[in-house]
């Protein structure tokens, strides 16, 4: 009969084959999340849509997503992540489909739907895995490792796409990706497992805080306790601005901007889209050691005047940016807004207590997505303003609306006075 030390060993092996499933589906995740970005116009020609309808349609997938976060912090805790992902996954897959067969803006914003409320379920069931399989000196470093793996999602949502799209057309590529996506949700389905107790292994975290309450809290007490603590609001409003505001350019508004503005085909706006992703794939680990040696604080700080040096820019020098200079912004735009994602999941569940971690992160992650709907819609409503014509938006609108982003830059900064440190205190 095999020692505990040896199942311990098997255990500690067999997380990162979960890892290997959950972090490739977050791959998809940030695909079905960016990649109107760069299809945008083909989408807006094809249902005849202004600026105001097509933010509305890009946002049909922030709404589901936000509002998701609730009820996924709760069926993570009590349902558990395998069975949560995969189900939904499955949700996203045929709402893929259907927004690329659509055959009418109603059916396309109903597929978007779809998609945004099936993938809502990864981030937060990744994070409840991730607190049952590694120790906690070692969680904040693996959801760094997820966020860049999500970075390459983002990064197969720019060029890569956009050639996809040229070859195959924007609807065929929508329904290959759903298809896709079905399959991810059967291999969550029979890899992963909701804690080593599950296949008979000792646990891996043995931390205080791992240890089981006396009584389980009951699911609408754990998200009392979250909304009702000061500690909840400043990070939440924090992830509403800077994430938001990221998600609105990345996943939107940076590529109709660079086709219209400095006139970059399809393929060279998804060029400069795709270093968006780059900030995951580099940004969110660094930030993720960083907030470990630094605190959680003074990194987002950083990371908030990162994102307003990079708006102000876009805002002083609209049309007159050189391209290199476009690549470095919209780097930042990332670092500075999505990379921050292990943080903020991080900050969230260490200011509550474990049982309640999925509650926590969930309700926290409701902010950024409610974000990204809300500035989508107003940075189009902004363009539509000011006149569309056959060029689409005029420069000036774009640099109001650039203002605008600006504004929310900068009162993500004034609230990081008044977020929590939690990271522990050497003694």
């Amino acid at each position: 009969m095999p020692s505990q030390s040896d199942l311990l060993a098997k255990a500690k092996r067999y997380r990162y084959v979960i890892c290997l499933v959950i972090f490739l589906s977050y791959l998809l995740v940030f695909f079905h999340r960016l990649c109107p970005a760069v299809i945008a116009l083909d989408i807006q020609s094809d249902f005849g849509l202004s600026g105001t309808v097509l933010g509305l349609l890009g946002s049909a997938y922030f709404y589901p997503y936000a509002l998701m976060q609730i009820p996924t912090g709760v069926l993570v805790d009590s349902w558990g992540p395998r069975k949560t992902i995969a189900a939904f996954f499955l949700v996203a897959a045929a709402g893929s489909v259907l927004m690329g067969l659509a055959p009418s803006l109603g059916w396309a914003v109903l597929g978007r739907v779809m998609v945004g409320a099936g993938v809502a379920t990864v981030f937060v069931g990744n994070f409840k895995l991730l607190s049952q399989w590694f120790c906690p000196e070692r969680f904040l470093t693996m959801g760094g490792v997820f966020m860049a793996v999500g970075g390459v999602g983002a990064l197969t949502a720019g060029a890569p796409l956009a050639w996809l799209s040229d070859a195959l057309g924007w609807r065929l590529s929508l329904a290959a990706v759903g298809g896709f996506t079905a399959l991810m949700a059967v291999a969550v389905w029979l890899v992963a497992r909701d804690r080593p107790q599950d296949m008979g292994w000792p646990p891996v975290n043995t931390a205080p805080e791992q240890a089981a309450p006396a009584a389980k809290p009951r699911l609408l007490d754990g998200i009392k306790q979250v909304v009702t603590a000061w500690r909840f609001w400043p990070i939440s409003l924090w992830s509403f601005f800077t994430v938001g505001l990221s998600f609105a350019m990345g996943g939107l508004w940076g590529g109709p901007y660079l086709m219209q503005v400095y006139d970059l085909s399809k393929a060279a706006a998804g060029g400069v889209l795709s270093v968006f992703a780059l900030s995951l794939l580099v940004g969110s680990p660094l930030l993720g050691l960083a907030a470990n040696r630094w605190g959680r604080k003074p990194v987002l700080r950083m990371c908030s005047l990162v994102l307003s040096a990079a708006f102000a820019l876009l805002y002083l020098y609209t049309a007159r940016l050189p391209l290199p200079l476009l690549y470095v912004i919209f780097f930042c735009l990332g670092l500075g807004g999505t990379a921050t994602g292990p943080i903020v999941a991080t900050v969230s569940k260490e200011l509550f207590p474990v049982e309640i971690a999925g509650a926590s992160v969930g309700m926290v992650n409701l902010f950024p997505f409610l974000g990204g709907a809300l500035f989508q819609v107003a940075m189009g409503a902004i363009l539509s303003s000011a006149g569309e014509g056959a060029g689409g938006a005029p420069i000036e609108a774009y640099k109001l609306m650039f203002l605008f982003t600006l504004a929310g830059a900068l009162a993500s900064l004034a609230l990081t006075w008044l977020l929590t440190e939690t990271k522990p205190r050497k003694v």
